[in-house]
Order: structure tokens, then C-alpha cells, then sequence
């Protein structure tokens, strides 16, 4: 059996950062599920790009279900994302026993704020840092892998975010393989 995504998104999540990376996963055979923190599967994205989700957060298990939960950024999303109980909890569970997680652009702020990135290296998008302990931002790098933690700086990074993801699930080969046929 491959292995399992939940994709949060919200209203707000900045769409380079869900639609990129899901595309490198499911194309290297990922089973990706979006998930909706709002109170509908139709969200409004950042840029007012509609999207419509897998699945509302109260209908699956986050922890259960799946062997990766991933963050996108776009600041409205990112709050809406961190007022998520469901979410917050899940991520918290999740950094403690040190299972997979992702995040790009300004989610690891959830993660700062949630106490969750003490003794860790992290990116996230310039400026957005502000939370972090010391010593967790890595300055210069665009995609950073801590242990079960991977994080990248921003929309412009969403393809290496999602085959870093890709490698981090299935594998370097894999990963090559899917990136050499989309060409980067």
C-alpha cells in the first residue's frame, strides 16, 4: 500500500503551495487527500482561485488515516488553518512522536506559535521567522528536512517542496523519476 497525504487548505491557502505539490505527489502515486478546515468542501483559496476539497477535517482521522499531514502558507489560510482545534492537536500529537510532517511559506508559524519547533531547523517565508526559537531558521535554504519535519520558504519553492515530500514518502528514485518527466 503507497503511502497517504492530508493536504490542509482553507480559505486563504495560497494555491501554488496545495496545487504544486499535490500535482508531484500524486503523479509519483501518493494518495493525497485535501482537507477542508472551513465549514465546507468549496474553499476560496488566496488570489480568489476556488477550490473544492476531498474532505472536511471533522470526517477523517488525521492521525490515523494518514502518514502525512501537510501546511500550506497564504497568511488569511495560515490563520484559518491555526484556529483549527482539530488541526492544532493533530500537529502537536504528530511533532511528539515524530511522524511526518510538512509545511511551506508561513505555515510553520502554526507550528512556532503551537511551541512545536524547539531544538528543530526550519524555513519558512522571509520575514515570517519572527516566531521561531533561536537557532531553528535556517537562512539560505529553500527546502529543509529536520527528522520527520520538512519545511520550504514559499510559492516559488512548491515544486521542490513536493519532490522533496515525494522523496521523503517513496523514495529518491521515485522522486527523479516524477521531476525528470515534469521537466525540472
Amino acid at each position: 500500500m503507497g503511502s497517504s497525504v492530508a493536504y490542509m487548505v482553507a480559505d486563504g491557502s495560497e494555491p501554488l503551495e496545495v496545487v504544486a505539490p499535490i500535482d508531484v505527489l500524486r503523479r509519483g502515486g501518493v494518495d493525497v487527500v485535501t482537507v477542508s478546515v472551513m465549514d465546507t468542501i468549496d474553499v476560496l483559496l488566496a488570489q480568489d482561485m476556488r477550490f473544492t476539497a476531498d474532505a472536511l477535517v471533522q470526517d477523517v482521522n488525521l492521525f490515523d488515516d494518514f502518514d502525512m499531514v501537510v501546511v500550506p502558507g497564504g497568511s488569511v489560510g495560515v490563520q484559518n488553518l491555526g484556529a483549527c482545534e482539530a488541526l492544532t492537536k493533530d500537529l502537536t500529537a504528530r511533532m511528539h512522536e515524530n511522524r511526518l510532517v510538512a509545511s511551506i511559506c508561513a505555515g510553520p508559524t502554526i507550528l512556532a506559535k503551537l511551541g512545536l519547533l524547539e531544538g528543530r531547523r526550519a524555513v519558512c517565508y522571509p520575514g515570517c521567522e519572527v516566531d521561531f526559537p533561536a537557532g531553528v531558521y535556517q537562512s539560505g535554504i529553500s527546502v529543509c528536512v529536520d527528522g520527520s519535519l520538512i519545511t520550504a520558504t514559499g510559492p516559488g519553492t512548491a515544486l521542490p517542496f513536493g519532490k522533496m515530500l515525494l522523496h521523503v514518502l517513496e523514495g529518491e528514485k521515485k522522486a527523479e523519476e516524477v521531476a525528470s518527466g515534469m521537466l525540472f
